[in-house]
């Protein structure tokens, strides 16, 4: 069986389009048509739906997606066991990350991983909403958030703290937040999604949602908006650590820390073995953070 007739099917399963999967591997579309023809052939079941809007797997087609898989990953595995450091992961690697995250931090390091793996290709798509990674075809999704899906594997990448913070100008206009009860005096600015903060204090865990007249579904503008005196806010480090630096805003309710079990997540499919390429994806961003990530220093 040609395993180049199986990569394409794996790569049809994950875009469901003939011609973007072809393309994928520099196939013209007739000729990914026809491998895909001379697989079904081989296999003597029909293994896609095809129609003028969309592909779709058969339920042949679904059953044969996982052992595709495996015996590429078992071919990829195997020749980087032989090549003495040789082999380089290659093809697609479709990637899906927060919006804000992947712009400051996912961005920023994809010029080290393509130097450093020159025959891999890198599909990037950033977005807030937590998308599902079979259907959108994603090989790794990067997540900062609590995991709760079974049927996701993880490693985790870096640690997501979460402080208060606001711009002087703001303290110096409405004061200081003592405790953090203090925050029902103030203007918050909002994160949606993020609608309690919930605090470490002697006595015990104190849960409080902040009032105020702005909500933002997006990290970087209500950091922007926090900078800009409009209110105090709740935010990963490292969405703010250029700002701290800068002095354009500091920390408050120090005492206090923010209870939070998030960190910053590589998450695929579950599978028995793990794609060279996605392995090298997770190993290249997790010495890139580094035990302790560059926006904690």
């Amino acid at each position: 069986m040609n395993h180049e007739y199986l990569k394409l099917f794996v790569r049809i399963a994950s875009t469901h389009n003939i011609s973007l999967a072809g393309s994928e591997l520099g196939l013209s579309p007739p000729v990914a048509s026809m491998h895909i023809n001379k697989l079904e052939a081989s296999l003597g079941v029909k293994l896609i739906h095809r129609t003028t809007r969309k592909v779709s797997l058969t339920q042949e087609g679904i059953e044969f997606l996982p052992h595709a898989e495996e015996v590429l990953n078992v071919i990829d595995t195997a020749r980087g066991s032989v090549g003495a450091g040789s082999f380089t992961p290659q093809g697609t690697i479709r990637v899906t990350a927060p919006s804000s995250f992947g712009r400051m931090h996912i961005v920023p390091g994809l010029k080290g991983f393509i130097k450093a793996y020159p025959e891999l290709k890198i599909d990037l798509r950033q977005s807030d909403s937590v998308v599902d990674m079979v259907d959108g075809g994603f090989d790794i999704a990067i997540r900062n958030a609590s995991l709760n899906d079974s049927t996701l594997v993880a490693r985790k990448l870096a640690v997501d703290k979460r402080m208060v913070f606001a711009s002087p100008d703001y303290i110096k206009k409405f004061g200081e937040p003592i405790v953090p009860n203090d925050l029902l005096k103030h203007q918050c600015v909002n994160l949606i999604g993020i609608d309690n903060w919930i605090f470490d204090t002697p006595d015990g865990p104190f849960k409080i949602k902040g009032k105020g007249a702005i909500r933002i579904d997006n990290g970087e503008s209500v950091r922007d908006a926090c900078v800009n005196g409009m209110g105090l806010t709740l935010s990963s480090v490292w969405c703010v650590y250029e700002d701290v630096k800068k002095g354009n805003l500091v920390q408050v309710l120090k005492d206090y820390p923010v209870i939070s079990d998030t960190a910053i997540w590589a998450v695929y499919p579950g599978s028995r073995l793990l794609a060279p390429k996605v392995r090298a994806f997770i190993e290249y961003f997790k010495d890139y953070f580094g035990e302790t990530p560059y926006w904690e220093k």
